[in-house]
């Protein structure tokens, strides 16, 4: 299976109060879709997936006046997963103690 569809997980405030409820957050590859990304995760975390949903966040535009240079900020890809009850996976864990 293709585990490098997951880029990184992304450490927040806001997914670490998300993991506490059993959804955690991953920056995805644009191209996969939700069955790639479950069957990546449960094969990566060996933890058993019970939904995924995905996001698609546009870059934002940034722009220099004097230049005139306009810059679009990359494209990401979130999957938010959500687990079985009583099942964690720990990157999360280790990132709410600091």
């Amino acid at each position: 299976m293709n585990t490098n569809i997951i880029i990184k997980p992304i450490i927040s405030e806001k997914a670490l109060m998300e993991a506490q409820k059993g959804r955690y957050s991953f920056e995805v590859q644009k191209d996969s879709n939700k069955t790639q990304v479950k069957n990546a995760i449960q094969e990566l975390y060996k933890v058993k997936v019970v939904a995924v949903f995905t996001s698609i966040t546009k870059g934002s535009k940034t722009r220099r006046t004097k230049v005139g240079i306009k810059k679009f900020k990359t494209i990401q890809k979130k999957a938010r997963v959500q687990l079985e009850k009583g099942q964690k996976i720990d990157v999360f864990e280790e990132g709410a103690g600091k």
